[in-house]
C-alpha cells in the first residue's frame, strides 16, 4: 500500500508540475506577443520543447505497466568469443550501463564480477534499482556487437567483438518460487579481485547450484558469507522464476505457431567505431552518430525508440 501511495503521489506531482509549466509557457508567449520581445519568445519556445519531452517521458512510463516493469533489474553481461577483445567490450558495456543508471539516479550494486585474463571482464552480475528500472532495461536484452580498431592488436587491425546482455526481475518475497534445500549445492570459496583484504582472506564468496535446473549463481562482493549467500539466493529465485516464465511463453508460442521473442543469439545493436562512428539498433533502425556519447551512457533515445515500437506492434 505504501508503494501504491508513493506512485499516486508521484503522478499527482507530475500533473501539478506540468500544469504549472504550461501556465508559465503561456505567460511568456503572451508577453512576447504583446511586447514583441524575441528573447522572451525564444524562452517560451524552450519551455514548450521541455514540456514536449516531459510528456514523451510520461507516455513511456504509461506504457511500462508490465508485471515486472517496476521491479529492480538483475543484469548479467557476458563476454562472447574473442578473448581479451570481447572481455574489454563487456567492460565497456558495464561502464555504459552504470553511467546511464547514475544519470537517472538509480542505485546499482555489483554482485559478482569475473575479471578477464589480460583486460576487461569475462562476466558481471549487478542490480539496478529505481523507478521502472526493469521496464526500461528490457529493451537492452540481446547480443551487442562492437566494431573497432583493436588496441590489443599489434598491427592495429579492425576487430568485431560480441557481448550478451541478459536480465531478470528481482522477485518480491510474496511471489511463490519453490526452492527445496535438498536441490541446492552450496560452495564457499575465497573471493578474487578487488574488495579489500578481508574479502580476499576469508572464504566469503558463495556459489549456489540448483541441481534440477543446472542454474548456477554466485556472489562475492560482500564482506560476509551470510550476506553473499542471501544475495545469491535472491538471484537464484529470480532466475528460476524467469526460467519458468520463459518455458510457459515457449509453450504458448509453440501452440500459436509464431515466434515473438528476439532470439538470444540475435544481434540487436552494432557499435561501430571504425571506419565511421555510429550506433545502429537493428530492431528499430535508429542510428546515432555520437558513438562516444552512447558509450558514456546516453542511451535513452535508443531505449525510447524500442519501447514505442513494442507498444505499437
Amino acid at each position: 500500500m505504501l508503494q501504491e501511495k508513493s506512485e499516486l503521489e508521484r503522478d499527482m506531482r507530475f500533473f501539478d508540475e506540468t500544469r504549472a509549466a504550461i501556465e508559465e509557457a503561456e505567460v511568456l508567449l503572451e508577453l512576447s506577443r504583446e511586447e514583441g520581445d524575441a528573447e522572451t519568445g525564444r524562452e517560451a519556445a524552450e519551455r514548450v520543447e521541455a514540456l514536449d519531452r516531459r510528456l514523451e517521458d510520461a507516455e513511456l512510463r504509461r506504457l511500462l505497466s508490465g508485471e515486472h516493469d517496476a521491479s529492480t533489474a538483475i543484469v548479467s553481461i557476458n563476454a562472447g568469443a574473442g578473448g581479451t577483445e570481447a572481455c574489454d567490450w563487456a567492460e565497456m558495456l558495464l561502464r555504459m550501463y552504470l553511467r546511464w543508471a547514475e544519470e537517472r539516479g538509480y542505485r546499482t550494486r555489483i554482485l559478482d564480477i569475473q575479471e578477464g585474463e589480460e583486460a576487461g571482464i569475462k562476466s558481471v552480475t549487478f542490480t539496478v534499482e529505481g523507478e521502472l528500472a526493469y521496464g526500461y532495461l528490457k529493451s537492452e536484452i540481446g547480443i551487442h556487437r562492437l566494431v573497432r580498431l583493436s588496441p590489443f592488436d599489434a598491427q592495429h587491425r579492425r576487430h568485431t567483438s560480441f557481448a550478451s546482455f541478459t536480465m531478470y526481475p528481482e522477485i518480491s518475497s510474496d511471489v511463490e518460487v519453490e526452492i527445496d534445500e535438498k536441490d541446492l549445492r552450496i560452495d564457499t570459496y575465497r573471493a578474487s579481485g578487488a574488495g579489500g583484504q578481508h574479502v580476499n582472506r576469508t572464504d566469503s564468496a558463495v556459489r549456489i547450484t540448483h541441481m534440477p535446473s543446472g542454474i548456477v549463481v554466485q556472489c562475492q562482493n560482500e564482506r560476509s558469507q551470510h550476506k553473499n549467500k542471501a544475495l545469491a539466493m535472491k538471484v537464484l529465485r529470480a532466475r528460476l522464476y524467469e526460467a519458468a516464465r520463459e518455458a510457459h511463453e515457449a509453450e504458448k508460442e509453440r501452440l500459436v505457431g509464431e515466434k515473438k521473442r528476439i532470439d538470444f543469439g540475435s544481434q540487436i545493436r552494432s557499435y561501430t567505431l571504425h571506419p565511421s562512428q555510429r550506433i545502429k539498433d537493428h530492431r528499430t533502425g535508429v542510428e546515432i552518430g555520437n558513438a562516444q556519447g552512447v558509450l558514456d551512457g546516453r542511451i535513452d533515445d535508443l531505449i525510447r525508440a524500442y519501447l514505442l515500437q513494442q507498444a505499437e506492434s
